[in-house]
């Protein structure tokens, strides 16, 4: 189930190049790379990890709700983090240009399957 969902992102979407459900403690879930010029996605989720967790810690400082999403922009690849549970989050990597606005509606509207399945 997860593989089909994650290859489902990285081939729908142009410019998405890998894609992965990680758990917050660092360990993956399941992941898929299209190949080519596709980063280590394991070892970028890795690091994410740190990100995702500052963040969602002072997002619950300020009292503004949950957080839902966190995009990372950079020259080379732009990174799109969708948070699942407490516990998990989907990572899409993109190309510079990808279609961002179609990786992000693909997961808001695919995550809620996820939900259940690592609950």
């Amino acid at each position: 189930m997860f593989q089909a969902l994650l290859q489902d992102v990285v081939e729908s979407t142009e410019g998405a190049l890998a894609s992965l459900i990680m758990g917050l403690d660092g360990i993956t879930v399941d992941s898929y790379t299209s190949g080519g010029e596709a980063p280590d996605v394991k070892t970028v989720g890795i690091e994410l990890t740190v990100v995702v967790r500052a963040v969602t810690q002072a997002v619950s400082m300020l009292e503004v709700g949950l957080t839902e999403e966190i995009v990372l922009v950079a020259d080379h690849l732009t990174t799109l983090i969708r948070i699942v549970n407490e516990n998990y989050f989907v990572v899409v990597a993109l190309a510079p240009g990808g279609n961002l606005g179609r990786a992000r509606y693909f997961l808001r509207t695919r995550v809620p399957e996820l939900v259940s399945e690592l609950s």
